[in-house]
This record gives C-alpha cells, sequence and structure tokens, in this order.
C-alpha cells in the first residue's frame, strides 16, 4: 500500500510540473488554445510517465498533440531539474477524451429522458 501512495504522489507532483511548464516555459506559437493535464499515470519501475492532456479551444488538438510529443525530451530535462527522482520518466503524451465522452453520454441520458 505505501508503493501505491508513492506512486499517487508522483504522478501528482509530476502533473503540477508538467502542468506549470506547458503554461510557462513551453513557447511554441503553433501551441494553441488551452492545454491542461488531467493526469500523469507513472510505470512502477518510473521509466515512462503517460501524461494524459485535454484541449479547449485549440485549432487542432493533433498537432498540439504533436508538438507536445516533440516537446517531451526539453519537458522531461526540465523536469529533471525541478522534481528530485532518482530517474526521470519518458514522457508518453496521449489525449485524454474522458470529458468528451463524458458529455457524450451525459446528452444521451438527457435525450432518453425527454423521450421517456
Amino acid at each position: 500500500m505505501k508503493d501505491k501512495n508513492r506512486m499517487n504522489r508522483v504522478d501528482e507532483q509530476l502533473r503540477e510540473e508538467i502542468s506549470k511548464i506547458i503554461d510557462q516555459e513551453l513557447n511554441d506559437p503553433n501551441l494553441t488554445g488551452m492545454v491542461s493535464v488531467s493526469s500523469v499515470k507513472t510505470t512502477p519501475d518510473l521509466r515512462y510517465a503517460r501524461v494524459f492532456v485535454t484541449m479547449y479551444g485549440c485549432k487542432s488538438q493533433k498537432e498540439n498533440l504533436a508538438i507536445l510529443k516533440k516537446s517531451s525530451g526539453y519537458i522531461r530535462s526540465l523536469i529533471a531539474k525541478k522534481v528530485n527522482l532518482r530517474i526521470t520518466p519518458e514522457l508518453v503524451f496521449e489525449f485524454d477524451d474522458s470529458i468528451e465522452y463524458g458529455a457524450k453520454i451525459d446528452k444521451i441520458l438527457r435525450d432518453m429522458n425527454l423521450d421517456g
């Protein structure tokens, strides 16, 4: 159980730091809209971290995701300086569609309710 708590703390600390870096230090003019890190899931050996992002008001989610993937080495190097981990995980950016999925389910439920 202790390991699970540690992993949760590591995931949360990485989520906060990656969010700050994307907001304040990633100066790519092609990154459009608001990019938010919704969660981070780190492998138990700390070699990889899946970074789930949501995007609002962007021109292209695919383009934003490509920019984040291209910048992952730079973001990782900044994290190595800010977060005290023996191994800085390799960052794997993925689009988090859970919010869109939730909105879709919500709409279906509301539509069913109106008809019923």
